[in-house]
């Protein structure tokens, strides 16, 4: 196990965390806008956003078995950025410039309060990450002191 893995570690936490954040921010920044992209000849609504989050090994058991035998540790990886596949919402505005021609709009598939929950559980993660990052930079500093 290197000095550092501790550190890097919660550095790829951090990292993920934040865009998880972002994601969340963008989610919300876009949860009343009609004209997402233009896709067959029409507009369609923002669609939400998702992180997926994984780690560089298949398995729990194939990664603590790495940390254990080998100490060698893996951080937090994203995967990748996926659209929600969940139907977009429909609302009756026959006066909204988007409107079908029977008076409904389609809106985006963010639900706030899901943002909202996904952004204080992304912010409790990054200061988890910052805690476990304090704690090792503390205990390296409390090793170099044994040597005065």
């Amino acid at each position: 196990m290197g000095v550092f893995d501790a550190m890097n570690v919660s550095a790829s936490g951090l990292t993920a965390q934040r865009l998880r954040m972002d994601v969340a921010s963008s989610n919300m920044a876009n949860v009343d806008t009609t004209r997402g992209i233009f896709k067959n000849g029409k507009w369609e609504p923002y669609q939400r956003k998702m992180v997926v989050l994984g780690s560089g090994e298949s398995s729990f058991k194939t990664m603590f078995n790495k940390a254990v035998n080998k100490g060698e540790l893996s951080g937090v990886k994203v995967n990748q950025v996926i659209n929600d596949q969940s139907p977009f919402k429909t609302v009756y505005q026959p006066d909204h410039p988007d409107a079908n021609e029977d008076g409904f709009v389609l809106l985006p598939n963010v639900d706030p309060l899901k943002e909202m929950v996904d952004l204080m559980s992304a912010t409790r993660s990054y200061e988890a990450n910052v805690t476990a990052l304090n704690a090792a930079k503390g205990m390296y500093l409390k090793a170099l002191e044994i040597g005065r």
